[in-house]
């Protein structure tokens, strides 16, 4: 091969992801209504072509160099970028699957859901193989404004149009801002490459330039608007509650893997030798997301908004282990990243698949004997639930002692002491779910119709967060290899 092959070969799930999606962007326009679901499985093939070819160019690497820059300096292919990719295909194919029978009811399943989601994921890969400031924000852009097309995908219904443009426009307001934290960031350097940051903060310090010192205020913002971390969490129970919920079971999974990537190649890589600057600012977005997330989510009556408000707290446990700046704390937000996305995925796939034509499961109500209805849908919402309130032996449990453990590591203790106190706050209304599930009768005895197919994977779903809590140190190695 041609020196210009090799370089791009890499890329070639990426180059694969985009080509589908535009296919089947044109198929959909010529297919008939009876065989939309032509465009569900090209989509699911899609991913598991992209899965294959990650995994393939990644073991070829790892024969020659444990990390590879190129083009230029823009795009890296490394361990991490393996781990969060594979991590992403395998819950976004999930959110296809959970999706499907949700959009057949409502007469809304259409392509465009599938080609949009096909470049969200698409952004999710640039931002999580981005080496330079403006990777990350192309591959940052590219999966918002897919996002924002997909809340206002219901046309016909203005509660989802308004949160789009709720969505639009503070989502605008927080890329401006990264943008022009960006700017400043190359005005003081005079470069976007990751590296070339860390090594002229590394070598002039930082102590007196205050145009890098604004700058990475503005680039923390932004961050922290993407991540959904208070006080910049204004966007995330309008568009959670606001959004289909197959589009909020979209939103609320993979998406936050690519937003930890992106947080760890620009603090962590490319601004890692200004720690002591962000550090401050991180302990604040932790802590404010803790309480903001587990004291408001005790008022919720919409279990959307409640699992929105639950969002912000994850969120503030992954700050948590990135701010303890050393290995175990990356490793553990990155694990933590993963399988709440994987947790967060089978919660709201249980909402869709409980949700039927004309009847949407909004309400803890809705909830209200479903060990009645079905037995076992009921248990893997309570495993789900005891996963995010962090009840051993799920996931959630030894997700979170890994990052207080880093927080702790780092001589941090008090913090580590205020998100366990948080926690045991956020665990009510975790408890409260179990609770309607088991001790309430049903109000609605409608029949809970699903898939085969859809029910073997929420089983799966559900089963993974048990096993990946009794046994986490498979992926936890992964994890840990990827950022050393």
């Amino acid at each position: 091969m041609t020196p210009d092959v090799v370089e791009f070969a890499p890329l070639a799930a990426e180059i694969f992801v985009l080509a589908m999606a535009s296919f089947i962007l044109v198929l959909d326009a010529y297919l008939p209504d009876s065989r939309r679901l032509i465009a569900f499985r090209l989509t699911q093939l899609t991913l598991l072509g992209a899965a294959i070819l990650t995994w393939t160019q990644h073991q070829e690497m790892i024969g020659h160099t444990d990390r590879m820059v190129l083009l230029g300096g823009t795009y890296v292919a490394d361990t991490m970028s393996m781990v969060l990719k594979m991590a992403v295909y395998v819950i976004s194919a999930g959110v296809f699957l959970y999706s499907r029978d949700y959009l057949r009811d409502r007469g809304i399943l259409k392509g465009e859901y599938f080609v949009l989601g096909l470049f969200g994921v698409l952004g999710m890969m640039v931002m999580i193989s981005a080496h330079n400031m403006l990777t990350v924000y192309l591959g940052l852009e590219l999966l918002s404004l897919s996002m924002y097309t997909m809340v206002a995908f219901q046309r016909d219904n203005g509660v989802a149009s308004e949160a789009a443009m709720k969505y639009f426009v503070l989502g605008a307001i927080a890329s401006g801002m990264l943008l022009y934290g960006i700017s400043m960031i190359y005005g003081a350097t005079g470069s976007l490459d990751l590296a070339a940051i860390g090594r002229y903060v590394a070598e002039n310090g930082v102590t007196d330039n205050k145009i890098l010192a604004f700058g990475i205020v503005f680039i923390v913002a932004g961050l922290a608007f993407k991540l959904g971390n208070a006080p910049f969490h204004m966007w995330v129970p309008d568009i959670y509650n606001g959004a289909p919920t197959a589009v909020t079971l979209y939103i609320g999974a993979a998406p936050k893997i690519a937003a930890f990537a992106m947080v760890i190649r620009v603090l962590v890589e490319g601004l890692g030798g200004m720690h002591a600057d962000w550090t401050p600012m991180l302990i604040i977005l932790a802590i404010a997301s803790l309480a903001v997330g587990n004291v408001i989510a005790i008022a919720q009556t919409n279990i959307k908004r409640m699992l929105a408000y639950s969002t912000i707290s994850h969120m503030g446990f992954v700050v948590l282990g990135i701010l303890a700046a050393n290995k175990a704390g990356y490793s553990g937000a990155m694990f933590y990243a993963i399988t709440y996305a994987l947790t967060s995925a089978g919660g709201f796939g249980l909402l869709v698949v409980l949700s039927r034509a004309g009847f949407e499961a909004e309400k803890l109500d809705d909830l209200k004997g479903l060990n009645d209805r079905n037995p076992w849908l009921a248990f893997l919402m309570l495993l789900l639930m005891f996963s995010m309130a962090g009840v051993p032996p799920t996931v959630g449990f030894y997700a979170k002692l890994s990052v207080l453990q880093a927080v702790i590591s780092a001589d941090m203790v008090w913090l580590a002491a205020v998100a366990v106190f948080f926690s045991i706050i956020g665990a009510f209304y975790y408890i409260r779910i179990v609770k309607l599930m088991y001790f309430d009768k049903p109000e609605d005895e409608a029949p809970i119709q699903a898939g085969f197919d859809t029910q073997m994977v929420l089983g799966a779903n559900g089963l993974a967060v048990l096993a990946l809590g009794i046994y986490p140190a498979g992926l936890m190695a992964w994890c840990a290899a990827a950022l050393g």
